[in-house]
């Protein structure tokens, strides 16, 4: 598989705080990789300087692309990062609740749209076309992620496990190659974890989307990820195979703990 992610020696300090220390972090197209740690090891820091909340003090992030060379999202604004093909979701839900679930959706999807300011003041044939297939595009993902009978209801209405797909849903619209999961299934119960990783595993089989999460439900991440990294304060203290992972005394230290090694063994 062709590398889609490249982290090189990333840094982010917080004025005496190193939040990242000299990570490294490599995806492949297509694969699904987790990145797992104890609170406070600088996960979320490392999702934020992919999507251009934070510009790293020091490191590279490089963006492969077919045919064209890596480009450096290093300092590059949020919305230019998205626009090179990679979405993320949060840990806390951020939809729009007063809207509907299309209108979420449709939201992510104006990332990829034409029309400028004057397009919406003065809707021309060229505007109304795009809008069309906006709403149209829309409304197919929320059928391929099992949403659609919820189309017109609002977002803040929906079950709480259904609000979480809507967030990937919107993610989705942006038409990525890189998807961010920031702790899909935090929060859900059991079947609705079930589906959640039904889903994944759709979406990277369907569209060899290449996945990356932070996600505490270690169940979930030993049955979706084939490569997992795992943070410590800010350092990488372990790579590897759900397995080589599960037995990692290091690992099992900081982190899983021995109860836990033995639950998911």
């Amino acid at each position: 598989m062709d590398l889609i992610l490249d982290i090189k020696n990333l840094t982010m300090n917080f004025g005496g705080l190193k939040a990242l220390d000299g990570v490294n972090l490599h995806i492949r197209q297509g694969e699904i990789a987790a990145l797992i740690g104890p609170n406070g090891a600088g996960k979320t820091t490392l999702f934020n300087c992919l999507t251009g909340i934070y510009a790293p003090s020091s490191g590279d992030i490089l963006l492969y692309q077919p045919g064209a060379k890596p480009k450096r999202l290093n300092g590059l604004k949020i919305n230019t990062i998205t626009s090179l093909g990679v979405a993320r979701t949060f840990q806390n839900i951020r939809l729009f609740g007063g809207m509907t679930v299309l209108e979420n959706v449709m939201i992510g999807r104006h990332a990829r749209s034409k029309s400028g300011i004057l397009g919406a003041i003065f809707r021309p044939p060229a505007t109304r076309v795009e809008e069309k297939a906006i709403v149209d595009k829309s409304y197919a993902i929320l059928e391929y992620i099992d949403l659609a009978p919820y189309v017109n209801e609002l977002a803040k209405n929906l079950p709480y496990g259904a609000q979480r797909r809507l967030e990937i849903a919107r993610a989705l619209a942006t038409e990525p190659r890189l998807l961010l999961l920031d702790e899909p299934a935090a929060g859900m119960n059991p079947q609705e974890t079930r589906e959640l990783e039904g889903l994944l595993v759709r979406l990277q089989a369907d569209h060899e989307l290449s996945i990356l999460l932070i996600e505490h439900d270690m169940k979930l991440v030993m049955n979706l990820a084939r490569n997992i990294f795992v943070l410590d304060y800010g350092e990488e203290i372990a790579r590897g195979t759900p397995l080589e992972i599960r037995h990692n005394p290091a690992v099992i230290k900081a982190y899983l703990g021995e109860e836990a090694d033995a639950e998911i063994g």
